[in-house]
């Protein structure tokens, strides 16, 4: 059977503590997903996941412990273990740029490839530790932050006994991902002794890959990119999501497209028979040989019609947006409060 992987990388901002945010606040804005209309982070992710009986994978980065201090990170991994789900090891490294105290020295860079292999090496050590000491079990998979890895990622993973890497998308690579694997095959491999576990996707167009994410997917090319991969035997089908997805881009509003596409993934994966629902910890690994799995070929109307939904999905949330410059505007000047007043009117 096919194991339906379903992971969130599950962070605080960095760009929110630039902007001021305290712990508390960059909690609930990225790992609650706080908003007016309720909260739509992890616990939302894990009753709906529980409603269809998965088990969903938690990516969590630990690394603003040494911004915010370890409590942070306690608050996020102790219920996700709590009900059952898996913790697994992410790093975002723009934080070491703000940390008081820094465990590569003067190194700093916004993705764990910038660094050399020692230092690699270390802080993926450094992480796993914060989170085994804030209450996981001892991890066994690893997700870069920005997907931004490469082979020496996988050498420092394989050095301290890791198994599985998630770091390899297509849609990043050249663009942060450097693990020099093919991205035309979706299966499962080694590679420079860490097991890789490739994104799941389609190609959109014919030399653009679309991941298996939540707000980059619609529900139809969610659905046949799982029945690919099912059909073709595949060990995994791997799709991910974040902790602060299901909100709307200013993180003011529930995203209700993202909300029903997650929905429709549960149920898709619910109620195929040739799909199992699980983590990385017990993923069997693949064959000496494995199976390549190649990546479905581009259909132009579905493309089209993920086009048009996700347009109409933003349309509320732009409209707002236009709403709010009009505003600052109007308090700007006197003709913006003018012209200004007719296009809101007309808004």
């Amino acid at each position: 059977m096919t194991r339906a992987i379903i992971s969130f990388d599950t962070e605080l901002s960095a760009g929110l503590y630039q902007r001021g945010a305290d712990a508390r606040a960059n909690f609930e804005s990225s790992i609650l997903g706080r908003c007016r209309d309720g909260d739509f982070g992890i616990h939302f992710q894990m009753d709906m996941l529980e409603r269809h009986g998965l088990t969903g994978v938690f990516f969590i980065d630990p690394m603003p412990a040494l911004v915010y201090g370890p409590e942070v990170i306690d608050a996020i991994v102790r219920p996700v273990v709590e009900r059952g789900h898996e913790v697994q090891v992410h790093i975002h490294t723009e934080w070491l740029a703000f940390a008081r105290f820094n465990p590569v020295g003067r190194l700093t860079g916004r993705n764990i490839g910038d660094f050399p292999l020692p230092a690699q090496k270390k802080l993926i050590a450094l992480a796993r530790d914060i989170l085994v000491g804030a209450g996981a079990p001892k991890p066994n998979a690893f997700r870069a932050g920005n997907f931004g890895a490469n082979d020496d990622t996988l050498r420092a993973l394989a050095a301290l006994g890791f198994r599985f890497d998630s770091s390899f998308n297509g849609a990043y690579l050249g663009h942060g991902c450097a693990i020099s694997l093919d991205a035309s095959n979706l299966g499962m491999r080694e590679h420079h002794g860490i097991v890789e576990v490739p994104v799941s996707g389609l190609m959109d167009r014919a030399s653009r890959f679309r991941p298996a994410q939540l707000c980059a997917m619609s529900e139809e090319e969610m659905r046949d990119a799982l029945d690919h991969s099912a059909a073709s035997g595949a060990i995994q089908f791997s799709a991910f999501s974040h902790s602060f997805e299901l909100l709307s881009r200013d993180r003011k509003v529930a995203n209700r497209l993202a909300i029903s596409r997650m929905e429709a993934l549960c149920r898709a994966v619910a109620n195929d028979p040739r799909v199992t629902s699980g983590g990385l910890a017990t993923l069997p690994a693949p064959p000496p040989r494995p199976r390549r799995i190649q990546v479905p070929a581009p259909r132009p109307l579905r493309t089209l019609r993920r086009v048009i939904q996700q347009g109409l999905g933003h349309l509320a949330h732009e409209v707002r947006y236009v709403r709010d410059v009009i505003a600052v505007t109007i308090n700007s000047s006197r003709w913006g409060k003018i012209v200004s007043g007719v296009l809101l009117a007309m808004a």
